[in-house]
């Protein structure tokens, strides 16, 4: 090639990697910003349609657009004295705090060994942290009671605050895992770089979109949304990152240049990653379908995340090994005319087995993962009360606890009826009599229920009046729950205009639509990856395997974490949309890695025949796709930074998850399904006469 040609090659990736560079400066600030415009709130994610959203909606017009904090102190003896006294000049500090529009006088309990007293508190989601932080400022200790905030505020300030180490430790946490994995598996200080600034663009560009849809309002995103979209951005990227290189070094040892090699490793590279980012696209999209909308909007915030993967590394990160050149790979230089080293490796031994006894192997592979799976009904997830969210000491849930002690559980946190006016006196007396209902009051102008023997009247809002239902268990508890589900029976039968709404019937409204959503959602996501496998494959009984394998996988996975979840951990099950979060990521996920290992068969079945191309494929891809597995497993790992059980729950199902379908199902089971099955793999596809 001239000198002059010779030079002009730089050019375009030159202009590429200048292209992304400035890209990441303006996008990069986003990723730590997107948790200001983050919304935790459960109740802000129930369709519009849900009983306690309908009451959401109008409790504004009788009490005023606040949310109660419940502050107790809680003494092991009676508290006498001036205690009272300085929990009131406690109180009024709290009163002068920005965002309190009103305390309560202090009560004492029957017991005389605490005091409580109630503060609204008028903030949106991103202040309302800040206000309870503010107000537990203005409190301390009363003699020997200790003191606690507690309540719907409180609960939503922890939860904040639990989420806060997402834009920071989360992602750190993440990087330097990656960081140390590539460095094991390139044993270069140059790729590890590369494969990482790709990653970390990629994050940039993607954040910066859901940035600009979440502040418009065209999506909610919450922070397990966040959280989810950063560790997927990583992990795509970093696999994606993982599938070119390894093409490319294979390019280098056939071409002496650099840009006929990498015009190589694109031409075939770019297929399965298409098709790998755009199948999870379209399984994450799915998620539209979901009613809630937090699911709704984890499904475009992850889609955009995966497609930020895909450009990041089929542009940036090409343009950055041409500029590289093979020193990218110092201090193990591929050279051409060499042969794969992974011909005599351990890949090899594998493809051996698997050439030797494919029937045995995948039928000991598939009795394995029935008999784990066989334990799915130990999993549960039929929801999980607020007060089990947070791995650790929380002050909220300290504070419910030492309220439930000494008071009714639920004051603070009542249930809220809506009912027409003429119903009012039937409401109150059927209310009074559901068991687990410690009081029963109308709202008054004053915005608290607080009738008291016809000395003030209740407030009426275009006909109907509200009623506030304090349980005499914890709002967020499981016999919380089922009060308000009698409560709901038996006044419904009063009248079908009655509505009951509140923290505890937004807990049960968010667990029944997320277990709908879950029914619709499944299914749809398997249809859909089951049809882009057929276009993908050419054929549709290589497709229907593939995905057979991959939800036994997952049954797999689930029976698994079921037995470890309450056996190893102990914790009290799982929210409804945890096993539809891990079946997204886990068959999308596991559908990945034999894309990536059927298109290489595919393409060595038109030179070699099936059961050849089975076993090359195996061998050149084995140690791409375990690094590739691994990676996208520890960075779902570092979810488990965040305190949160949900989170902790994702971060073992997905690592799991994918380690199994990336050491046993695309290891062992895929390969010698389709060694055993041959050529037939292929149907209806020509491939099927290439044996």
């Amino acid at each position: 090639m001239p000198k002059s040609s010779r030079s002009r090659l730089w050019v375009v990736p030159l202009l590429v990697l200048i292209a992304w560079l400035v890209v990441g400066g303006l996008t990069g600030p986003k990723a730590g910003q997107l948790s200001e415009v983050t919304e935790n709130d459960t109740g802000a994610f129930l369709p519009s349609s849900a009983e306690s959203t309908k009451v959401a909606d109008v409790r504004g017009d009788f009490a005023g657009d606040t949310t109660p904090a419940v502050i107790v102190w809680e003494s092991d003896q009676a508290l006498g004295g001036d205690a009272p006294q300085q929990a009131a000049d406690q109180l009024d500090a709290v009163a002068g705090v920005d965002g309190v529009t009103g305390v309560s006088p202090v009560q004492p309990s029957e017991d005389g060994q605490a005091l409580v007293a109630y503060a609204e508190i008028e903030a949106d989601d991103e202040e309302v942290e800040q206000v309870v932080a503010d107000v537990r400022d203005q409190l301390d200790d009363v003699g020997d009671a200790t003191v606690y905030v507690t309540g719907g505020a409180a609960f939503a300030a922890d939860l904040g605050s639990a989420f806060g180490g997402i834009d920071g430790i989360l992602l750190v946490v993440a990087l330097v895992v990656v960081l140390l994995i590539l460095l094991v598996v390139y044993r270069s200080p140059v790729l590890p770089f590369a494969v990482l600034l790709t990653a970390v663009l990629a994050l940039g560009a993607a954040s910066s979109v859901v940035y600009a849809l979440a502040e418009s309002g065209v999506l909610l995103l919450d922070g397990q949304a966040q959280g989810i979209m950063s560790i997927l951005v990583v992990g795509a990227a970093t696999d994606y990152a993982l599938l070119l290189v390894a093409r490319y070094r294979e390019e280098l040892r056939a071409f002496d240049s650099r840009y006929d090699a990498m015009r190589a490793s694109l031409a075939e590279s770019w297929k399965p990653i298409a098709a790998s980012g755009g199948t999870v696209i379209l399984a994450l999209l799915c998620l539209l379908l979901s009613d809630l909308t937090s699911n709704r909007s984890l499904g475009p915030v992850a889609a955009i995340g995966i497609a930020g993967a895909m450009v990041a590394a089929l542009t940036f990160l090409p343009a950055l090994l041409l500029l590289l050149g093979r020193s990218a790979f110092w201090p193990f230089r591929p050279k051409s005319g060499t042969t794969r080293t992974e011909e005599h490796g351990v890949w090899a031994r594998v493809a051996g087995l698997v050439s030797r006894r494919p029937r045995r192997v995948w039928v000991l592979v598939t009795l394995g993962l029935v008999v784990a799976a066989a334990f799915v009904p130990a999993f549960k997830a039929s929801g999980v009360p607020q007060t089990e969210l947070f791995l650790g000491e929380v002050e909220a849930v300290e504070g419910q606890a030492a309220v439930g002690r000494h008071f009714a559980a639920g004051s603070g946190d009542p249930a809220l009826v809506v009912a027409p006016q003429e119903d009012l006196d039937q409401v109150v007396s059927t209310a009074q009599d559901v068991a687990g209902v410690a009081r029963v009051a109308p709202v008054t102008s004053g915005g608290r229920g607080d009738v008291e023997e016809g000395q003030a009247q209740p407030a009426v809002v275009d006909g109907d009046v509200m009623v506030e239902v304090t349980l005499a268990d914890a709002a967020y508890s499981r016999a919380a729950e089922g009060t308000v589900r009698d409560l709901r029976t038996e006044l419904h039968a009063v009248s079908d205009d009655v509505l009951v709404g509140g923290p505890t019937a937004q807990q049960i409204d968010s667990i029944e639509t997320a277990e709908r959503d879950r029914a619709l959602i499944i299914p749809v996501v398997l249809v859909v990856i089951l049809l882009v496998l057929i276009v993908l494959l050419r054929s549709v009984l290589a497709p229907v395997l593939l995905v057979a394998t991959t939800v036994l996988s997952f049954f797999a996975t689930l029976g698994v974490a079921g037995l470890v979840f309450d056996h190893l951990f102990g914790w009290p099950g799982a929210d409804p949309s945890v096993p539809l979060y891990a079946f997204v990521f886990l068959v999308a996920l596991g559908i990945d890695y034999n894309i990536f290992l059927m298109t290489r068969v595919r393409e060595e079945t038109q030179k070699d025949g099936t059961r050849r191309g089975v076993l090359t494929a195996l061998i050149v891809t084995g140690g791409v796709i375990t690094s590739a597995g691994i990676v996208l497993a520890a960075t779902f790992g570092a979810l488990a930074v965040i305190p949160l059980l949900f989170l902790a729950q994702i971060a073992f199902l997905v690592p799991f998850g994918v380690l199994l379908d990336t050491l046993l199902v695309r290891t062992l089971l895929v390969p010698a399904v389709t060694y055993d099955v041959g050529a037939r793999i292929w149907w209806p596809s020509a491939l099927q006469r290439r044996e």
